[in-house]
């Protein structure tokens, strides 16, 4: 069986860190970006189970990256789980189209269980 696929777009290079240990010692491949305003490309290229999407990200931003995701077919069904320190979080990821989200700082469990729950087979 193939490993699931988690792609990490923030600009905190700790959190991809943290992030990418964490998710690798469970089994999972973990892509990561600094940026995404080639979001389609990435994805494109690494074709990912869930995304892990930061509000504020260089060059477009969170919200408008999630959305061309979003508005393009073959990728529009992928869970993206969009992530910020912003109070109003749940209107940013609707905004967004985001499938679900969790708020920063996060606890490394909760964040776990919400990919978890998106990789179910």
């Amino acid at each position: 069986m193939s490993k699931k696929k988690i792609l990490i777009f923030d600009d905190d290079k700790t959190i991809l860190d943290i992030a990418t240990i964490i998710f690798e010692e469970n089994g999972y491949e973990v892509g990561i970006s600094e940026t995404s305003h080639d979001i389609i490309d990435k994805v494109s290229e690494f074709q990912p189970d869930v995304i892990l999407m930061d509000n504020w990200i260089p060059n477009i931003g969170g919200v408008e990256a999630t959305k061309l995701l979003k508005n393009h077919e073959e990728f529009k069904k992928i869970p993206v789980i969009y992530i910020t320190a912003n109070n109003d979080i749940n209107a940013l990821a609707e905004s967004a189209q985001a499938d679900d989200y969790i708020a920063k700082p996060f606890n490394l469990d909760d964040l776990e269980e919400k990919v978890a729950k998106y990789l179910k087979d």
